[in-house]
């Protein structure tokens, strides 16, 4: 048989081997020729005795792009002036196969700089490009498996518990972090096989079987019982070997998978199994790679179940020294909310604490012990209980304060704590509170208003007994019907790097903007700041509402209460008194009830040491018409004067005589109430006075 390779221009098996060799040209660039030897013309696939020695022969088997990319590289080194070049390109081969091809070339210019000749080599560069390919590659795969490695290990560090372990597996990123389309994990539960965590398109339909015994018959409780992997390349054969997997068949969109048993410190905790759409074998490196992995979870999983373990009891301490239940109070509702810290072991010292006194009051505290951990829970419940007892006995809020610090104080401990007492009596409204180096009460107003009364506390309990400085001044408070007192301690308001100020704006808003009934609130304030914050430290939260007094359709009432150091307090009385008379179908009194409520509530806001009480009311009988009332602490009644025409004041009884049908001064506990009635013939010079 005649070879006809040579005319044909191919080459055979003995020339491509010689491919390998590194040719030379001379190219004339004058004359347009190139001469190149044979082992170059072998490098650009073609066979001696056949080239035309013309440029565009030697490389009419490149592709376009490859030949355009080589004349840029070529036009642009002769154009810049350059003495040489370089470049690698594809060659296409007869068998189909692709040759990495180098060139280097010397430009030779004439003395005015043109370029009149190019000398250079060529050679075969497949085998040293194919080799850095595969290094490169091979590189590339370890540093994939590196970086799951470590995406692992750090979405895992920052797992705290079994939920937040799973969160951080199957979570957004999860999947990526271990190079899977697919998870599924189980854990070990009292003979059975608890599948906590399923994650994939297509794994939902695997959901009824999360709780099954821990036998054999499926693949990750097999895996479990002998705590060997397994590995599978071809779903279908799978099956084959489990057949109770067959109904998933079409709807499982997974290839291979690998189940691995979760050990750590020879107790094996569960399961895991990693599903893939496009992998059809695991290769040694895969396999080792997928039991590291498995180790990883294994170490987070344990710290995460003795961490819960820890959890479940410190917290059911904690609840143990946490009352029971509250009572309910007479005249008022109270409303609760406790919320451990995310961080730590979730238990902390803050409590709080509703406790019945004698003559029907009632008394309310919410403190926080320095901590957080099981000593912290400790120390509040032991302090909960004296401050609990001495209350009980009736001592004054700044003794009971007084006392709890010497007993904290006492205590074999270092830690101290900070709280707000306050003892209420709902029939008459009067607030006695005291506060111990913690965050003072608001009060919510009728009217939606939010007050935040002043406070002079005392240092924190303990440290208050260290110093000697066992003072705790008592502050009186007022709640008039419908009012509502909001005590919480800081982890309600205070996140760390933002201003307790800003937290406390906050609460003042929503305390407004909220529900008026206690459990309402309650949950409002718990939800939105919870949210707010994140819960970083312990929150405990007490609401306390008198009930409203609205009096009856027929006979409405409204109670507000206006402080002394609250400059709007004032105005806004007299727009409620107008406001409230309009919508009571009674406009032909507003006029004088609001000049009267504004003499009333100026004479005590200016000749008194407190606020006062502003009730206004409809007397059905005989003749509707209306009764203001306003109360104050001050046990000094009010005095007739004769005023000269210069006197900027004196006239207040003389203004009474004159609008109100009659009026009269009445003893409220330790202060007293200027009442007057406003009606028909108000002005008829028939007002009489009744002390």
């Amino acid at each position: 048989m005649t070879d006809n390779r040579a005319h044909s221009g191919e080459i055979g098996p003995t020339e491509r081997l010689a491919m390998n060799r590194t040719g030379s040209f001379d190219w004339d660039l004058d004359a347009g020729t190139i001469d190149i030897d044979e082992a170059g013309l072998l490098v650009f696939g073609l066979a001696p005795g056949t080239f035309d020695a013309r440029p565009a022969s030697l490389v009419h088997r490149l592709e376009p792009d490859e030949r355009a990319r080589l004349d840029a590289v070529i036009k642009e080194a002769l154009g810049s002036g350059r003495s040489s070049y370089a470049a690698r390109f594809q060659v296409p081969l007869d068998d189909g196969s692709v040759q990495w091809t180098h060139v280097q070339a010397r430009i030779l210019r004439d003395r005015d700089g043109r370029a009149h000749r190019i000398v250079g080599i060529v050679r075969d560069a497949t085998p040293e490009i194919t080799h850095s390919a595969f290094v490169l590659e091979l590189e590339k795969r370890r540093q994939r498996q590196t970086n799951m490695v470590e995406r692992t290990t750090q979405a895992l560090s920052r797992a705290v518990t079994v939920d937040d372990v799973t969160a951080a597996l199957s979570g957004p990123g999860g999947l990526a972090g271990l190079g899977a389309d697919g998870f599924a994990l189980g854990l070990v539960e009292n003979g059975s096989l608890n599948v906590i965590a399923l994650s994939g398109e297509s794994l939902d339909v695997l959901e009824h079987l999360r709780m099954r015994r821990l036998e054999p018959g499926m693949p990750l409780a097999e895996t479990v019982l002998s705590g060997r992997p397994l590995f599978s390349s071809s779903f279908q054969e799978l099956i084959k070997d489990y057949p109770v997997l067959s109904p998933f068949a079409g709807r499982l969109r997974f290839r291979a998978a690998a189940y691995l048993p979760l050990v750590a410190q020879a107790r094996t905790l569960g399961g895991m199994a990693l599903f893939y759409r496009g992998r059809t074998a695991f290769s040694a490196d895969e396999r080792n790679l997928a039991l590291g992995l498995a180790a990883i979870v294994a170490q987070s999983l344990q710290r995460a179940i003795l961490f819960d373990e820890e959890r479940e009891l410190a917290t059911g301490l904690q609840a143990t020294m946490l009352p029971r239940r509250i009572p309910a109070v007479e005249g008022g509702e109270i409303a609760v909310r406790y919320h451990s810290a995310w961080s730590g072991r979730q238990v902390g010292g803050d409590w709080y604490d509703v406790i019945p006194l004698p003559r029907g009051r009632v008394g309310v505290v919410v403190g926080d012990v320095q901590g957080h951990d099981t000593h912290a829970a400790a120390i509040m419940g032991q302090l909960r209980i004296a401050l609990r007892a001495y209350a009980g006995e009736g001592h004054a809020p700044s003794t009971v304060l007084a006392r709890a610090s010497r007993f904290l104080a006492e205590l074999d401990t270092e830690r101290f704590a900070t709280c707000t007492y306050a003892q209420v009596d709902l029939d008459s409204g009067t607030v006695r509170a005291v506060r111990a180096g913690h965050l003072g009460p608001l009060i919510r107003h009728t009217d939606g208003r939010v007050g935040r009364p002043k406070l002079p506390g005392g240092l924190p309990l303990g440290v208050a007994s260290v110093f000697g400085d066992e003072e705790f001044p008592e502050t009186r408070l007022d709640l008039v019907p419908g009012e509502t007192l909001v005590m919480c301690t800081d982890g309600l308001v205070e996140q760390p790097g933002v201003d307790i100020g800003e937290g406390m704006d906050a609460l003042e808003a929503a305390v407004s903007s909220g529900p008026p009934g206690a459990e309402a609130l309650a949950d409002h304030l718990s939800q939105r700041f919870w949210e707010r914050w994140g819960a970083g430290d312990d929150v405990a939260l007490l609401v306390l509402r008198r009930s409203p007094d609205p009096g009856t359709p027929r006979a409405p009432r409204i109670h507000q209460y206006i402080h002394q150091a609250d400059p709007q307090g004032l105005s806004e009385a007299r727009a409620v008194v107008r406001r409230a008379l309009r919508d009571w179908d009674m406009r032909a009194f507003a006029d004088d009830a609001e000049l009267v409520t504004g003499e009333l509530l100026g004479n005590v806001l200016l000749h008194t040491e407190g606020g006062a009480v502003l009730t206004l009311e409809v007397l059905p009988e005989p003749v509707r018409r209306v009764r203001l009332t306003v109360q104050d602490r001050s046990s000094a009644w009010p005095r007739r004067r004769t005023p000269g025409e210069a006197a900027t004041s004196g006239r207040g009884l003389l203004l009474l005589d004159a609008l109100a049908l009659r009026w009269g001064v009445e003893p409220r506990g330790e202060g007293k109430a200027v009442w007057c009635e406003i009606g028909p013939s108000s002005r008829s010079g028939q007002a009489r006075r009744h002390g």
